[in-house]
């Protein structure tokens, strides 16, 4: 009874699972649909073709055993001949037919595989930046992406197989009723606790996955610092490699001994419901042997009773499974349709206006609160700033002091929870966001370096425009990064990073002029510039800083910095600390205040000298 408890539960939450299936097979018919409609006829053909073999067989015993009787009778050989052609030549279409169908499964694999993947990539672009600072993104995003390829085809090819073998299944059924209407019941109740077992531990399965997510992703990661390159240098010095190898390891054997534990209970289930099954079948044939001696039933009766009847317990064992199997990756499909139903918060108004093409008066940040996605803590409280047009203005303040908030601000990555920004008197969620965007052009931080051409690095930063060589020439000039590129072995053509052959990889300085390149590539009104120079020497940034100049010119520009040197060739200075402006002004006036900007000013100064 508990058991039976069990199963009733299992099955009420598979049927929960039911959208999920529904869902999957208009995935498959979206990305494949003459291929689907190809597989679905070649099935309904494999099906048939078990069942008009088991009744050929019964026809060839039947007249075998008269022509065994009379003799070299060429009129009984000739009509067993035809039967055992037609047995061939059915066995011969199936094995055709078997192998078109593997043919149209790949098809239709690497169709499915393909669609899925643009899904999942049209959703982790669109998806609200905040979603990357959360563990539970990962988690979900982990899910998704490790069986969102393979799932929708596995269900999809559950799926056919149940098709086919209900098909074969109905056909056997027929076929033993007119030995004993208790027959398909017996085949029926035979192949119950194999579906049982399918059933628990599909779902038991399931639930290990999800509750060892976390220590699988921990583990790829333990995995990705021992093998990549960007790690290699420091896990060398401070021997680091046999740590992260004992804890890869340790983690490993925790998640390997659970699943070897699972896959030895269901093992150990699957005999039991082997065991049950044969007693089934050793009763029902025994049963018909008797029948058979009692003169009720021929020879070839007696083989189409065993073949129809083994066969339609493998069908019926392999269509329960097919069940079962489509229950776990409904479950698992769960995951894949969780996250690309996940909802963006940062997006469009409902009535966004025209977005200007330029900046005329500035930015204006009026009281604006922000905290991040999970902290209490506010980055920004009250906030307010004036920034305004056709100037450069330099942000300067400890680490932490809220600078790179206003930077992820002004992209719209986050909108604030209170309070507003304005561009030229209008807030920035009154824009569309892809055009909000196209006004800003931005150097983050840790730029990235691209696995491309040292032209296309630089071409990143205005694809839509398909930038020709001369600007993107004029971009590397105005970045200081001409001289770089002048040394590389091809020069513009030259493909940057080690992650392909014959990639040249640079030094952090070269990069970071490579990103500054690509940032002035797109000549967007407002520019914004996070530690521009932060891998640069001085020589280098004073250069730098008198070609930013000439190039901001009509332009207005943030520099978010922490170098007190660059900041004072701002025409306007603000001092963040904790979250708020506590000075504003140029260089000399700061200085005259004698304030917090004055004393690191000094700081700096003592320590450069």
């Amino acid at each position: 009874m508990k058991s039976l408890r069990h199963l009733k539960i299992k099955l009420k939450g598979g049927l929960s699972q039911l959208p999920y299936l529904l869902r999957s097979l208009m995935l498959v018919w979206a990305a494949a649909k003459k291929w689907t409609i190809v597989w679905a006829i070649l099935l309904v053909v494999q099906g048939l073709l078990p069942v008009v073999t088991v009744y050929l067989t019964q026809q060839l015993i039947d007249n075998l055993v008269p022509a065994l009787g009379a003799g070299a009778n060429w009129e009984k050989v000739r009509s067993s001949l035809m039967l055992v052609a037609l047995i061939g030549s059915i066995i011969l279409l199936s094995q055709i037919l078997g192998s078109l169908l593997n043919w149209v499964r790949t098809v239709q694999s690497e169709l499915v595989r393909d669609y899925i993947s643009n899904l999942i990539h049209e959703k982790s672009i669109a998806i609200d930046y905040a979603f990357y600072e959360i563990p539970e993104y990962y988690d979900r995003l982990h899910r998704a992406r490790q069986d969102a390829y393979f799932r929708p085809v596995t269900l999809l090819e559950n799926g056919g197989n149940l098709l086919q073998n209900s098909i074969t299944l109905m056909a056997m059924a027929v076929v033993l009723t007119r030995f004993g209407i208790w027959l398909p019941l017996a085949l029926l109740i035979s192949t119950l606790p194999a579906f049982y077992v399918v059933v628990r531990y599909s779902n038991e399965n399931y639930q290990w996955w999800l509750r060892t997510t976390a220590d699988e992703r921990r583990s790829w990661y333990y995995y990705w610092l021992l093998t990549e390159m960007q790690y290699a240098a420091e896990l060398r010095l401070f021997g680091l490699g046999e740590h992260f190898k004992s804890a890869y390891r340790i983690l490993r054997r925790k998640l390997r001994s659970e699943r070897v534990q699972l896959a030895r209970n269901e093992s150990l289930a699957n005999l039991g419901a082997s065991a049950i099954a044969l007693v089934l079948t050793a009763v029902a044939l025994a049963w018909m042997v008797w029948q058979a001696i009692l003169g009720r039933v021929t020879l070839g009766d007696l083989a189409l009773f065993y073949q129809a009847f083994d066969r339609g317990q493998n069908v019926m064992r392999s269509l329960l499974g097919n069940l079962g199997q489509i229950y776990s990756n409904m479950l698992f499909l769960g995951n894949l349709f969780e996250f690309l139903e996940l909802p963006p918060q940062t997006i469009d108004s409902p009535s966004a206006r025209m977005t200007p093409t330029s900046l005329k008066r500035g930015i204006c940040f009026d009281r604006v609160t922000f905290r991040y996605p999970g902290s209490q803590k506010a980055a920004l409280q009250n906030f307010n700033l004036a920034i305004p047009a056709g100037k450069i203005v330099a942000i300067v303040g400890a680490n932490g002091a809220g600078k790179s908030t206003l930077l992820k601000l002004l992209c719209r990555l986050y909108d604030p929870q209170e309070g507003n920004i304005k561009w030229d008197d209008v807030d920035l969620r009154e824009f569309p966001i892809q055009h909000l965007r196209r006004l800003i052009t931005v150097l983050f931080q840790q730029p990235v370096g691209y696995n491309a051409s040292v032209a296309e690095n630089i071409g990143f930063g205005d694809v839509t425009a398909s930038a020709s060589l001369s600007e993107i020439i004029d971009a590397a000039r105005g970045a200081g990064a001409e001289e770089v590129i002048d040394r590389l072995p091809k020069g513009y053509h030259t493909l940057l990073g080690k992650l392909f052959e014959s990639g040249t990889e640079l030094s952090g300085g070269e990069w970071q002029r490579i990103a500054l390149a690509r940032a002035f590539l797109r000549q967007a009104p407002l520019i914004i510039l996070d530690e521009p120079t932060s891998a640069m020497d001085s020589w280098a940034e004073a250069d730098w800083m008198e070609r930013f100049r000439q190039l901001a010119l009509f332009r207005t520009a943030i520099i978010i910095t922490h170098r007190f040197t660059i900041a004072r060739r701002a025409d306007i200075i603000h001092v963040m600390a904790d979250g708020q402006i506590v000075e504003s002004g140029s260089h000399d006036e700061l200085l005259v205040l004698g304030k917090l900007y004055a004393q690191s000013w000094q700081a700096q100064i003592n320590v450069n000298s």
